[in-house]
């Protein structure tokens, strides 16, 4: 009989020791789970830091070009408003002139088209 129970208490230790290695298997099995989790997200972060960087640098080239123009198209601007600012001051005089010559001088005349009735 005694060899019948150490023969049970070996079969229980065995299956102790069965059920301890499991478990720090799935122990080991969670720990790597999220350590592959945390390399995974520190990949991700590092990627994506990567792409912002270049579509900042993109973007920064898009928008200086973008920016050169405007101040071309700026500059253009106020030199076309110079201009017909200038052009009014030197063409104002002339042209007041020429428009109350044209109001006040009137020469009443019989239009070409008026019929008399007979």
């Amino acid at each position: 009989m005694t060899s019948q129970s150490q023969g049970i208490q070996q079969l229980l230790q065995a299956e102790k020791r069965a059920k301890d290695k499991l478990e720090e298997a799935k122990k080991r099995k969670g720990k790597r789970l999220r350590q592959a989790k945390e390399e995974a997200m520190a990949e991700i972060d590092h990627y994506r830091l990567q792409r912002e960087k270049e579509f900042r640098n993109k973007q920064t080239n898009v928008m200086g070009s973008q920016g050169n123009l405007s101040a071309k198209i700026e500059e253009q601007t106020t030199e076309t408003v110079r201009n017909l600012t200038s052009s009014y001051h030197k063409n104002m005089e002339s042209m007041m002139k020429k428009l109350l010559n044209t109001i006040c001088d009137i020469n009443p005349e019989v239009h070409p088209n008026f019929r008399h009735a007979f």
